[in-house]
């Protein structure tokens, strides 16, 4: 439901990654309460498999996130590129299955699907927070 850009943040000299509404979304109320409240209850969670998220912003009407940048990619797009060793399916797994230590902060995500799971380049997987 977002869009994800790379960014420096330039007082504090370090990348990371905006998230912005689609346009055709940007001036919905609904969609932005949503998006604020994924901002808002993701920001109350600090876990290692969970997308860090900085803050929240505007600017020229337009509404983001500010989370932190990650290498790596997709889960849904590795998967793309052929069959995931079993060892490799237990790691991300295991990792994934830790979110359920989530729930004790009322934090249901509702979404886990391969392309919110994100595989950093050390193998490590972040779940993205729902849209």
């Amino acid at each position: 439901m977002g869009v994800v850009y790379r960014a420096e943040d330039l007082n504090l000299h370090r990348f990371v990654a905006l998230k912005f509404l689609p346009d055709h979304l940007s001036q919905d109320p609904q969609a932005l309460e949503r998006f604020r409240r994924e901002a808002q209850s993701a920001s109350a969670l600090s876990h290692p498999n969970i997308y860090t998220i900085h803050s929240i912003d505007q600017q020229n009407q337009r509404t983001f996130i500010v989370m932190e940048m990650l290498e790596g990619e997709a889960l849904k797009d590795r998967i793309a590129k052929g069959p995931l060793d079993l060892a490799t399916v237990l790691t991300l797994g295991i990792e994934v299955a830790t979110r359920s230590t989530l729930h004790t902060r009322a934090f249901v995500h509702r979404d886990i699907k391969p392309a919110n799971i994100f595989v950093t380049t050390r193998g490590h997987a972040k779940i993205r927070t729902s849209d």
